[in-house]
């Protein structure tokens, strides 16, 4: 649906006029689909720059990415969206090999097992499994062969199918660890179809949970996992930066440092009351208003409900959306010059204060060329119904927490004089996609919504987590509304 190809649509489409409030991933495309036919579009941003979870900090002179580090290849989207953009010959695969596993009871560090699924070990006498779970673990995990098999959806808690079936070993070194690093979340409140599509049928069909993952992984075979991510060169802040021009390009108009601080009916189309202290726009000094057609609302859960309760029944419940931190480290370390720990690590939880680290300069490339020998590496704090460690600390507190934490995740002795700089990164995620009940919960939103016009909201409170699910939501999400407008 474009405008040129359309006069009539052209002549309807700049009578509108959609404000989209806020300035993330999902904002801005939501943004770019409605300008891109021609409607007026004003995209308010609270921050003084956009992105949202896309964040870059520069230390010493190297600008690197303190929150979303990479896209999942799932479904396609991202992909496409970077290749519209013209950003397809930046995009790059990770390096650097496997992740570890850290905090394994009675055991030294090592790899995560290869072939498993969210952990899952298809063979638990396989050497790396069992350096993991030991030959008790193993032969535990065996029983699985031996027990009945499962109807589809007859254990929906990932956490409850796997030691049912394969044992406490299986699920807490294993699967938790994943779990954790992947979706902030415990296994046994993850939902295993949302997770692991398809994981239930294959144990119906083949009889054990270990069969089920071995039949899903022939049957990957020679495709990519959905699990698989690529990074750009120079930083997720491409993307950010691409799409603002784009918007730029197509009239947009896009301010930054711009609180809305409510919405309000007037008759068919809306007024947004906005705060704001850039001079260069004379109705957005102090408080002010704008009159819309159509808004977008796409902050983050909290402030997103304040501003659409009034308008909007049946939301339901807020979900418990956990706080994340991130410690991005620049250090002058040869010793991490061999990357002992692959691209990064991953705890068993209990275990350490941290719930993951990334070897940045060991995982991407263009990164360790723009390091010149130096290393960073990010830190990551906080888990579902676990506040961040990090919290109540200050900024140097909490980089000496972090250091602490690399060392012993990376297996060498890491000192003070090493640390050249530090970015401690804080946001609310959004409730992981995968925990039971969620599916549910964000369709309820989502219908609750579009039952009323002209309003629309985006991000990964109601898509789910990670850019694989908020792009094509935000895309469909604006299409819908702006089909409304032009057409109701």
């Amino acid at each position: 649906m474009t405008s040129e190809h359309s006069p009539e649509l052209a002549a309807r489409a700049a009578q509108q006029h959609v404000v989209v409030v806020g300035g993330g991933i999902g904002g801005l495309v939501a943004a770019r689909e409605c300008a891109k036919v021609g409607m007026r579009v004003t995209l308010l941003e609270a921050a003084d720059a956009l992105g949202g979870s896309i964040r870059t900090a520069d230390l010493d002179g190297i600008l690197v990415d303190a929150g979303a580090e990479s896209f999942a290849t799932r479904g396609g989207h991202v992909k496409a969206l970077v290749d519209e953009l013209g950003l397809a010959d930046q995009v790059v695969p990770p390096q650097g090999g496997g992740a570890w596993l850290s905090g394994i009871p009675d055991a030294p560090d090592a790899p995560l097992p290869k072939g498993s699924l969210l952990g899952i070990p298809a063979n638990p006498f396989q050497d790396d499994v069992r350096r993991i779970i030991g030959w008790r673990g193993a032969w535990r995990a065996y029983v699985d062969r031996l027990r009945p098999p499962l109807t589809i959806g007859h254990e929906r808690s990932l956490g409850k199918l796997v030691s049912t079936r394969m044992g406490d070993r299986v699920r807490d070194r294993l699967v938790a660890p994943v779990t954790a690093g992947v979706y902030s979340a415990d296994p046994d409140e993850v939902d295993t179809d949302v997770a692991a599509p398809g994981l239930n049928a294959a144990l119906t069909r083949i009889g054990s949970l270990t069969g089920a993952v071995g039949l899903l992984a022939a049957e990957r075979k020679g495709t990519a996992p959905g699990s698989a991510v690529l990074g750009l060169v120079g930083g997720m802040g491409r993307l950010v930066e691409a799409l603002r021009a784009d918007l730029v390009a197509y009239g947009a108009d896009i301010r930054t440092g711009t609180s809305v601080i409510r919405l309000e009916r007037d008759g068919a189309d809306w007024t947004v009351a906005i705060e704001s202290a850039q001079g260069e726009h004379p109705d957005a000094e102090g408080e002010a208003s704008l009159r819309a057609t159509g808004v977008i609302v796409a902050t983050a859960e909290p402030s997103a409900r304040e501003l659409v309760d009034a308008h909007v029944a049946g939301l339901g419940d807020a979900g418990d959306a956990p706080e994340i931190e991130i410690v991005t480290l620049l250090l002058d370390a040869p010793e991490l010059d061999s990357a002992p720990r692959g691209s990064g690590v991953l705890t068993v939880p209990g275990s350490h204060t941290a719930k993951a680290l990334t070897h940045s300069t060991a995982k991407w490339g263009w990164l360790r060329e723009a390091a010149a020998g130096r290393h960073l590496v990010r830190v990551s704090f906080g888990s579902q119904g676990e506040p961040a460690a990090t919290a109540d600390l200050d900024d140097d507190a909490a980089a000496a927490l972090a250091l602490s934490e690399a060392s012993a995740l990376l297996g060498v002795t890491l000192h003070p004089t090493q640390l050249l700089a530090a970015h401690r990164a804080r946001y609310v995620q959004a409730q992981p996609t995968s925990l039971i009940g969620a599916t549910e919960r964000r369709a309820a939103v989502r219908q609750a919504v579009t039952a009323t016009r002209g309003l629309g909201v985006v991000g990964a409170w109601v898509a789910g987590t990670g850019l694989a699910q908020v792009v094509p939501d935000a895309v469909a999400e604006a299409d819908r509304l702006r089909a409304s407008l032009l057409w109701d």
